[in-house]
C-alpha cells in the first residue's frame, strides 16, 4: 500500500510539471496571434506565481482542514480547468484570469506534497519526486509542439493536456482511501507553531531563503524565455523550438533520475556543488555561435538544476529541525515563488528594451546569487551533515 501511494504522489508530480513549460513554448506563436508584447508572458507567469504562494502558505490550514489526498485531488482538478480554459482563450485578459486557478491550484499541489516526502522518505524518493515533474514538464512542450506542428494552434495543445490532467484527477480519487493514515500524520506536523519573528532568528535562514530565491529564479527564467531566445537571437522555427525547449525540462528529468542512485553516494552538499558547476558550464556554451552549442548548454543546465531543488528541500528537517519542518517548507518554496515571480518579468522587460542577448547574462548572475546562499548556509549551519538517510525509516519501494 505505501509503495502504491508512492507512486500515486509521483503521478500527481507529473500532474504539476505538465503546464509549467508550456507557455514558455507557446509564447512566441501565442504572442504573434495575440497581438502581445514579448514582455507579456511574464505578467502571465506572475499571476500564476502570486497565486502559488498565497496557496503554499495557507497549505498547513488546507491540510487539516480536507486532508492531503482531498487536497491534492482538488489542486489538481483546479489545474486541469484552468488549462481548459486556456484553450479557449481569445484575449490577454482571459489568459491572466485562467493564470489565478492554475498558480492556486500547483502551489497547494507543490508545498503539500514536498513537506510529506521530506520528512518520510529518504532524499533518493525526493529527487525521484522532482524527476517525475521532470517527466511533467519535458512532456508539455512536446506536446504543445506536436499540437503546433498538426494543427497550427497553441490552443490545441493546452486541450489536450488539460484531458491528461482529467484522467490523472480521476486516478487520485481512486486512490483517497490510501490517504487516511498520511492525513493523520499532517494533521500533527502542522500543528506545530513556529511564529515569523522566531523564523529570522534561526541561523542561516536569510542565505538559505535566497538560495531558493535563486534557484528558482534561474529555472523559470531558463525554460520560460528559451524558445524565444532561439526565434530571435538563433532564427529557429517556432516549432523547432517549442520542441527543442522540451530538452531543458528533458535534462532536469533526466539529471534527478540519475541523482536518486547517487544520494545513496553523495552528500546533498556534493551533489548541489555538482549541479552549480554543471549549470555554469552550459551557460558558457550559450556564449559560443551555433544552434548546437546552445541545445546542449540548455541540457546541462537542466540537468544542473537536477540535484538542487531536491537536496535543499530535503535538507530543511535535518538543518532545522524536524519540528520546524512543515513551517519551514512552505516559507522556503514562497521564497523560491518570489523569485519566479520577479526574474523572469523581469529579463523579459530588460530584454523587451534591449536584446534577449541579455538571457545568458541575466542566469549567470541567479547563478552567483545561489551560490553565495547555499555556501554561507553550510557554512552558518554547523554540526548538522548533509544526510541521505530517511528521517521517518525509509518507506519507499
Amino acid at each position: 500500500m505505501t509503495t502504491l501511494l508512492l507512486l500515486v504522489i509521483y503521478l500527481a508530480f507529473i500532474s504539476l510539471g505538465l503546464p509549467d513549460s508550456m507557455l514558455g513554448a507557446a509564447w512566441p506563436l501565442m504572442r504573434s496571434e495575440l497581438g502581445l508584447p514579448l514582455e507579456g508572458a511574464g505578467l502571465v507567469s506572475v499571476i500564476i506565481t502570486v497565486g502559488t504562494i498565497i496557496s503554499s502558505l495557507l497549505t498547513g490550514a488546507l491540510i487539516r482542514k480536507l486532508g492531503t489526498g482531498r487536497l491534492t485531488t482538488l489542486s489538481v482538478l483546479t489545474t486541469a480547468l484552468a488549462l481548459l480554459g486556456y484553450s479557449f482563450t481569445t484575449s490577454y485578459l482571459w489568459l491572466c484570469l485562467m493564470a489565478v486557478p492554475m498558480g492556486l491550484g500547483a502551489g497547494a499541489v507543490d508545498a503539500s506534497l514536498n513537506d510529506f516526502v521530506a520528512r518520510n522518505y529518504s532524499s533518493k524518493h525526493m529527487s525521484w519526486l522532482h524527476a517525475f515533474w521532470g517527466v511533467g514538464a519535458t512532456a508539455g512542450p512536446l506536446l504543445m509542439a506536436g499540437m503546433i506542428s498538426l494543427t497550427g494552434r497553441w490552443q490545441n495543445g493546452y486541450r489536450s493536456v488539460s484531458f491528461v490532467q482529467f484522467g490523472l484527477v480521476a486516478i487520485l480519487i481512486a486512490s483517497l482511501s490510501l490517504w487516511k493514515k498520511i492525513d493523520h500524520a499532517s494533521a500533527e506536523a502542522h500543528s506545530v507553531k513556529l511564529s515569523n519573528g522566531s523564523i529570522w532568528k534561526i541561523s542561516g535562514m536569510g542565505p538559505n531563503l535566497a538560495a531558493f530565491f535563486a534557484y528558482c529564479s534561474l529555472e523559470l527564467t531558463a525554460g520560460l524565455w528559451f524558445a524565444s531566445y532561439l526565434v530571435q537571437i538563433r532564427g529557429v522555427k517556432p516549432e523547432t523550438a517549442a520542441a527543442w525547449a522540451a530538452s531543458y525540462y528533458f535534462g532536469i528529468m533526466l539529471g534527478r533520475m540519475i541523482n536518486g542512485f547517487l544520494t545513496l553516494r553523495f552528500s546533498s552538499k556534493t551533489l548541489i556543488r555538482a549541479g552549480q558547476t554543471s549549470i555554469l558550464l552550459g551557460i558558457l556554451l550559450l556564449f559560443l555561435p551555433g544552434n548546437t552549442f546552445s541545445l546542449i548548454g540548455l541540457l546541462l543546465v537542466g540537468m544542473g538544476c537536477a540535484p538542487i531543488y531536491p537536496s535543499m528541500l530535503h535538507e530543511t528537517p535535518a538543518r532545522f529541525g524536524k519540528e520546524n519542518s512543515s513551517r519551514l517548507m512552505g516559507i522556503q518554496m514562497a521564497s523560491a515563488y518570489v523569485g519566479l515571480s520577479v526574474a523572469p518579468p523581469l529579463v523579459g522587460l530588460l530584454a523587451s528594451r534591449w536584446s534577449l542577448q541579455i538571457f545568458p547574462f541575466a542566469l549567470l548572475i541567479l547563478l552567483a546569487l545561489m551560490v553565495w546562499g547555499s555556501e554561507t548556509v553550510n557554512r552558518v549551519v554547523t554540526g548538522k551533515e548533509d544526510d541521505t538517510r530517511p528521517l521517518r525509516g525509509d518507506t519507499g519501494s
